[in-house]
């Protein structure tokens, strides 16, 4: 067709231009950030990849402020898979995980070959398998170290389990014994559970204290004790998953007082984001540790370098 005006795009066609130019947009900010610093991209250790079945209910869950939410939630990154995986490379993600949790028996283990699998063909994603107090729990997590399992999630909250219970404890002496780290939502955030809170886990450590525990989201609210469980022991980790956040810090500020003790462990502080169950731009996790003002070599260490250091990263080519 020739002459006459340009027909105007329709609704459906701006919208899809506008999300385009949002997503390039913060692309660019995500990248510019560690470029800024000289990394050579993001190691996030708090992601969740689940079956899609699993996803969906967790989703609902989010979108209906479930009991363990309590306060609207909106999805930022509602895709498929595939689209996830590419938002995470685009924003220079050189490695992330498939964080998964059981909340009842009989779970675990398919969602462990489920992992197993995408891992398989997501070679940036680091293997993530999980477990739940029952009693095939320590043949299956076995299995899965041998099958090269390179990282744990164990949800206390969601799965409303006793990290003490003594079907466990053989499960956390092979992932001290092999050094495998575990992932652990055991803070009493966003609501508090029965066996949330420094004490469970704590008593986990005084049994395993060579466990390589990562503390999920700094253990909000209670960042002050879990600060004392990091400084009492040496393989105790954090991750900044969603701390700091405006999300976060109108309802479970983080004590300034902490900051210079969180500066002391900056070899044992991971970036983690939550991704994709995260009510705002990923890029907003990466702002708000620099507003921290702890230094570039501090937020070096925490976006890439410690957990790069942790999980035998090789150094980038080219």
């Amino acid at each position: 067709m020739s002459g006459g005006a340009p027909v105007p795009a329709g609704p459906d066609a701006r919208s899809a231009g506008s999300a385009e130019t949002a997503e390039a947009a913060e692309t660019a900010e995500v990248r510019a950030f560690w470029q800024r610093l000289g990394l050579p991209g993001l190691v996030d250790v708090h992601t969740h990849f689940m079956p899609k079945n699993v996803l969906d209910k967790v989703w609902a869950y989010f979108d209906a402020a479930g009991p363990l939410v309590d306060r609207p939630w909106p999805i930022t990154y509602r895709q498929t898979e595939d689209e996830r995986v590419r938002r995470l490379r685009d924003f220079g993600v050189r490695a992330f995980t498939s964080m998964l949790y059981p909340h009842k028996p009989g779970m675990a283990a398919w969602l462990n070959g489920w992992s197993a699998d995408f891992a398989a063909r997501t070679p940036d994603c680091l293997h993530t398998a999980t477990f739940f107090p029952e009693p095939g729990a320590p043949g299956y997590v076995a299995r899965a170290v041998e099958d090269g399992a390179r990282v744990f999630k164990a949800h206390l909250q969601v799965g409303g389990y006793d990290p003490t219970d003594r079907r466990l404890d053989e499960v956390w002496g092979l992932l001290a014994e092999t050094g495998t780290p575990v992932v652990t939502h055991c803070g009493s955030g966003p609501v508090p559970g029965k066996h949330t809170g420094p004490g469970p886990i704590g008593e986990v450590l005084a049994r395993h204290p060579r466990l390589v525990l990562v503390v999920a989201h700094l253990g909000l609210p209670e960042y002050t004790d879990f600060l004392d469980l990091a400084e009492r022991y040496p393989e105790v980790r954090l991750d900044t998953t969603m701390a700091f956040t405006d999300f976060v810090e109108r309802d479970t500020p983080f004590p300034p007082a902490g900051l210079p003790r969180l500066a002391g462990l900056g070899d044992r502080v991971l970036l983690g984001s939550d991704f994709p169950n995260i009510p705002y731009r990923y890029v907003h996790q990466l702002e708000v540790l620099d507003r921290l003002g702890l230094g570039e070599d501090w937020l070096r260490a925490v976006c890439h370098d410690n957990a790069a250091r942790l999980f035998g990263l090789p150094a980038p080519t080219g």
